[in-house]
């Protein structure tokens, strides 16, 4: 699977050497370096926190006030509290995981897939880096389709406006999806995305804007309707049948999942944080603060959303027209979405790109087709390194996506699936089983049967939410035409 699968992520790993230089911290005497050779790392619980927000208050949050509708003001807030405990829970386990041996002063593991070779050997590396590059894949669909739908909302509630909601305004998603598709290609080939530092603050302030409008939206209808819509036990059964509830609700659990996750960036942003204290401590402090504000969040948007719609809550709550007014609020928020999503597809895919690069460059290390870099002078820029490969592999990637995301335009079921798929071997299981090593916890013991039944818990959580997200678009195929439909 290469040496260094995800190495080149979101801050100062692009120097041409990958040197752990086992020394301890207190007898590395220089002030510009770490104990691995490496440039000081500035990180606090701040920087941190600032990071996993802006990876976890994404699109997901959109369709929350439908997954309260499955499961009832009840059990939606009641699996949200409990989604967002496992999450810091294993997440706390994950970050000791950081450095191999002393938590100290032991060898630092720069990704996740690095902490998983060191304490879980050659196999598991491998499944852990097949499933963390599908879920890469996952999440390019997932964005995409959420990008064309708040380009298309933006189009749909001009329409609505201009007609005074008269005309149904039909709208076919091919030609947004094909847009963003083009941008993405564009932004794909600036090689080093990891130093445009500009981007995590646009993505977070962009998810704030939109987050919050949802909320507030939801709030104001709420207090015109004069009251809380929805049930104890969510969407009645005559609305949905039996067996729909049951999909529903199952596919409600991906959603929430989904909304969830960052494990899988969680190691990258521990390697930014600045020591002593040591970077565990830090890391557990920064998940504590991020979950209780994102779950707070999540809380709010999702329950304001449901008590304004009650049973009809949309699947995305900007764009599935609960709202008609006021439009230009609405255009803002999507406009919002949009600029996000661009750079959340390039935050996400890095890694995946990165390592098909070192792959391919250590695979053919004298193919010019492959390591040539051609220089482009730009005026009043510095040259533009253009590598073929690099444009070849990095446009087909994003082509791939966008045809799929084409075929299989569904919001909530892609969430549901992606949020399924990833939950239980990245969030639960690798973090558990890598603890058992380094700790050395006996097989058999009480701690050891213990996280083993949390481990099985969640993995029945995340088959169920699969099946109800692949029912889901079973049932959405069925009377979907392939790029003929219009919304």
């Amino acid at each position: 699977m290469g040496e260094n699968a995800a190495t080149k992520n979101h801050h100062h790993h692009h120097q041409v050497f990958d040197i752990s230089i086992d020394v301890l911290p207190h007898q590395n005497t220089s002030k510009c370096f770490d104990d691995d050779g490496r440039l000081k790392r500035t990180g606090t619980v701040w920087t941190a926190s600032a990071h996993i927000i802006t990876a976890v208050i994404g699109s997901g949050v959109l369709s929350l006030a439908w997954a309260i509708a499955q499961l009832g003001w009840i059990a939606g807030p009641a699996v949200m509290f409990l989604f967002s405990f496992v999450i810091y829970y294993t997440s706390s386990l994950l970050a000791d995981c950081y450095r191999s041996g002393d938590p100290v002063s032991g060898k630092r593991n720069y990704t996740y897939m690095h902490a998983v070779r060191s304490n879980l050997g050659g196999v598991k590396f491998k499944v852990c880096g097949l499933i963390q590059y599908l879920n890469i894949f996952g999440v390019a669909i997932g964005y995409t389709i959420a990008a064309s739908i708040s380009m298309m909302a933006v189009k749909r509630s001009n329409c609505f406006h201009e007609s005074g909601g008269k005309n149904p305004c039909h709208i076919s998603s091919n030609p947004y999806m094909i847009m963003f598709g083009i941008a993405e290609i564009a932004f794909s080939q600036i090689p080093d995305f990891d130093q445009i530092w500009w981007l995590s603050i646009v993505a977070a302030v962009m998810s704030f804007t939109y987050s919050s409008i949802g909320l507030a939206l939801g709030v104001a209808k709420v207090v015109a309707a004069g009251g809380f819509k929805g049930s104890l036990t969510g969407i009645s059964i005559g609305t949905v049948t039996q067996t729909q509830k049951i999909w529903r609700s199952f596919q409600a659990l991906g959603d929430i999942a989904f909304a969830y996750s960052y494990s899988i960036i969680l190691i990258e942003i521990q390697d930014t944080l600045k020591s002593p204290p040591s970077e565990s401590k830090t890391m557990k402090k920064a998940t504590l603060v991020s979950i209780a504000v994102t779950t707070a969040f999540y809380i709010l948007c999702g329950c304001m959303g449901y008590a304004a719609f009650g049973d009809l809550a949309p699947g995305n709550l900007l764009t599935g027209f609960g709202f008609y007014n006021p439009f230009w609020l609405l255009d803002i928020a999507n406009v919002a979405i949009v600029v996000h999503l661009v750079g959340a597809y390039q935050v996400y895919c890095q890694p995946l790109f990165a390592f098909t690069e070192k792959w391919a460059a250590q695979k053919w290390p004298h193919s010019d087709f492959i390591t040539k870099e051609i220089k482009i002078p730009i005026p009043g820029c510095s040259p533009y390194s253009l590598n073929l490969f690099r444009l070849v592999w990095r446009s087909a990637f994003v082509v791939a996506t966008t045809v799929i995301s084409m075929l299989l335009p569904f919001f909530n079921d892609v969430v549901g699936i992606l949020g399924a798929f990833g939950f239980w071997p990245l969030t639960v299981y690798f973090p558990i089983e890598m603890y058992i090593v380094q700790k050395k916890i006996p097989k058999w013991s009480t701690r050891w049967i213990c996280l083993q039944m949390l481990s099985v818990a969640c993995l029945i959580i995340s088959i169920a939410a699969a099946a109800g997200s692949i029912a889901g678009v079973v049932l959405d195929l069925k009377v979907y035409h392939p790029f003929k439909t219009s919304y």
